[in-house]
């Protein structure tokens, strides 16, 4: 009953504190928005007696709004960073700016951090680390510290006995260097507090906005909260370190930190301590001899074979999350965000990127059609003209102009005029492809991304629609057809029976369903009796089912 009001206050809290920085309607807009806007901004920036001074005229629209959001919390960060994938709702300057904002918080004390510790894993710091660090990175939702493992004391059921304990009965490699992370002390809490304003914000924009029912603000709050509650339970988060190691192992050049389980719970996760030079240091990576160009075309061909090989995909990958080993070797670290694909959206994006690659504009209107997500009320030719339009300018431009995240986000744009609806599934992967595409043109400014996702897309195309594919395809369907025609007999024989038993004996039902059915029909009207009979109807359609 309150939850409107906890709601609106929360809501009203956010917007004074982004009006106190300048960045609800900034001043550099003015004279571009109503004068009741300005009205309202103004009264938002009023300040209570009790409440610090922030000049409003310090730094850019960006830097003011990054502050405010760091101001508001994890949750606001988070909105802002899934919001920069979002140019249609934010436009597309404030998108571009927002990729910047970065996710940093000031670190939690270290005795929250060894109470959590202990309280999670059942055993003070001491015991399970000989040496642990102060937070070396603190985020939105937890911290990081360095540390070296003891070796677990022994199960106690093992604790008298003279015989030494094989050495694989821990996993802790022993005395080795570990990454702990430490999730925020009343993290969950806040969120949702936050989640709950959200939430009541995009229902009531939906309600009172029609055109803005097509964005889809709820689906996209709700992206925001799966992802959150799945960054929040740090076995997840192992979970898929580990589910990415193993999908990725024959992968050229690419690893993935091993996991403690023994000290990972919900709130505390171990990794094995990676040593390497920082993706975005180019002088330590040009010191130490490594080719940036081919570093910039496997960030891009790791995260494609990921998302459209496995389905699953490091959905966080900017540049403080990947290392480079001495042998040249991309490491992934930071495994909270994680990205899945169904077969069919791998399909949807693979065949799209690959017919934008081959300029073929038809059979990319016909993947849109054929995935439904445009209705079949437009014309096909002029939806592939508006992908023409789209396409040419991009390949009519050098190497460094050439930006696959621009041709996805125009894309989404151009189907607001074809009624296509935003595809939750599909923000996640457009989030990251910017990233990595921004990581790869560090590290070589005339990176060609096209020819650097050539090779994955025609692996993709070979392996999912090729030859040996639709072998295989048709052979799993004979297989199936199999199962189907080895029980159509027995199925037959079961409808023929139910079939005899009608005739001869009429529908039956349970006394108490006949005797209730018939007082209720008693009391209704003609409209009434109409439901209850479809209503029995119904029953005796299971009736027949159950027979079968």
């Amino acid at each position: 009953m309150l939850q409107p009001v906890h709601s609106l206050a929360s809501l009203t809290k956010a917007a004074r504190t982004l009006a106190r920085y300048d960045a609800l309607w900034p001043t550099e807009v003015l004279g571009e928005k109503p004068k009741l806007a300005d009205w309202v901004g103004r009264v938002a920036r009023l300040r209570l007696p009790w409440q610090k001074r922030i000049a409003a005229a310090d730094g850019t629209p960006i830097e003011r709004l990054s502050r405010a959001l760091q101001d508001l919390g994890p949750s606001y960060i988070k909105l802002g960073q899934l919001l920069a994938t979002r140019p249609d709702i934010v436009g597309d300057d404030a998108a571009e700016d927002l990729r910047a904002l970065q996710d940093r918080m000031p670190p939690f004390p270290m005795a929250d951090a060894r109470e959590a510790i202990a309280k999670e894993l059942g055993a003070p710091v001491e015991t399970l680390f000989q040496e642990f660090s102060e937070p070396i990175a603190a985020a939105s939702i937890a911290q990081v510290h360095k540390a070296v493992r003891r070796p677990l004391p022994r199960p106690a059921h093992l604790a008298d006995t003279e015989e030494p304990e094989p050495p694989a009965a821990h996993n802790d490699n022993s005395r080795s260097a570990v990454a702990v992370k430490v999730l925020r002390p009343g993290i969950e809490r806040a969120f949702q507090k936050d989640l709950d304003a959200f939430f009541f914000a995009a229902h009531q924009v939906e309600r009172w906005s029609v055109p803005a029912r097509r964005l889809r603000p709820v689906a996209f709050v709700q992206t925001l909260a799966d992802s959150t509650a799945l960054e929040m339970d740090l076995r997840i988060e192992a979970a898929a370190a580990s589910e990415l190691a193993e999908n990725t192992w024959d992968d050229p050049r690419f690893r993935v930190p091993k996991v403690d389980w023994e000290r990972t719970s919900q709130r505390v996760l171990t990794m094995e301590w990676v040593d390497g030079i920082p993706i975005n240091d180019l002088e330590r990576l040009r010191a130490a001899k490594l080719d940036l160009p081919d570093l910039a075309n496997r960030v891009i061909q790791c995260f494609l074979r990921q998302a459209l090989r496995d389905g699953f995909f490091h959905a966080d990958m900017h540049q403080g999350n990947l290392l480079v080993d001495e042998d040249g070797a991309l490491i992934a670290i930071d495994f909270g965000i994680m990205g899945r694909l169904d077969q069919a959206s791998r399909r949807f994006m693979a065949e799209t990127l690959f017919g934008f690659l081959m300029r073929d504009y038809k059979r990319v209107a016909d993947v849109h059609f054929e995935a439904g997500f445009v209705p079949r009320t437009h014309a096909r030719d002029a939806f592939a003209q508006a992908l023409r339009a789209i396409g040419e300018p991009i390949f009519d431009r050098g190497a460094e102009e050439i930006s696959m995240a621009k041709l996805l986000t125009q894309l989404f744009q151009t189907t607001d005029t074809f009624d296509m609806r935003m595809q939750p599934q599909l923000v996640l992967l457009q989030k990251t492809m910017v990233v990595v595409e921004g990581v790869a043109r560090n590290l070589d400014p005339r990176h060609n991304i096209w020819e650097a996702a050539r090779p994955v897309l025609e692996e993709w195309m070979t392996s999912e629609l090729g030859p040996e594919a639709r072998l295989s395809q048709a052979a799993e369907d004979a297989v199936a057809l199999g199962r189907v025609l080895r029980s159509l007999p027995g199925f037959l024989g079961k409808a023929e029976v139910a079939a005899q038993s009608l005739t001869d004996q009429g529908l039956r039902l349970d006394p108490e369903t006949a005797r209730l059915i018939g007082e209720t029909e008693a009391r209704a009207t003609r409209s009434g009796r109409i439901a209850l009979w479809l209503i029995a109807a119904s029953l005796a359609a299971i009736a027949i089912s159950l027979a079968l």
